[in-house]
């Protein structure tokens, strides 16, 4: 069974190493300790709280704009760059510890006003999504 340490954790759920710790301090993230008596979270522990944590997240995002939306992955964050040409734009988002990119219209990118700085959200939904595993 995978273990992450508390640093892990926080990077993973794309928060701090102190909000990871205020959540195991108040119950809401159950820790353990390891062979070096260093405070780590069981994998399936973590995966189960991922999850719990995102659909609260997505639950207040649907409850704040009043809207459904049939895309599951969201990625809240801040556009970081934008490139345009005559037809399209390329954004980048930095959402949590993930970069985002993403090639849309020109005309939509104005209509938005994608910029630097500027909290958007980029969705996905894809028909073949790949998956890997990390070396450790």
């Amino acid at each position: 069974m995978p273990r992450y340490r508390i640093r892990e954790a926080a990077e993973l759920l794309g928060v701090s190493t102190d909000t990871v710790r205020r959540w195991a301090e108040a119950g809401k993230l159950a820790t353990t300790t390891d062979d070096s008596d260093r405070q780590v979270v069981e994998g399936t522990v973590l995966a189960t709280f991922a999850q719990e944590h995102a659909d609260a997240m997505q639950a207040g995002h649907v409850a704040a704009h009043g809207a459904q939306q049939s895309v599951r992955n969201r990625f809240t964050g801040l556009v970081t760059r934008v490139v345009r040409d005559t037809v399209m734009a390329q954004v980048e988002i930095q959402a949590g510890p993930y970069r985002v990119v993403s090639l849309i219209s020109r005309e939509a990118a104005d209509e938005l006003g994608l910029e630097p700085g500027v909290l958007a959200v980029a969705t996905a939904k894809a028909t073949t999504v790949g998956i890997e595993r990390p070396r450790r």
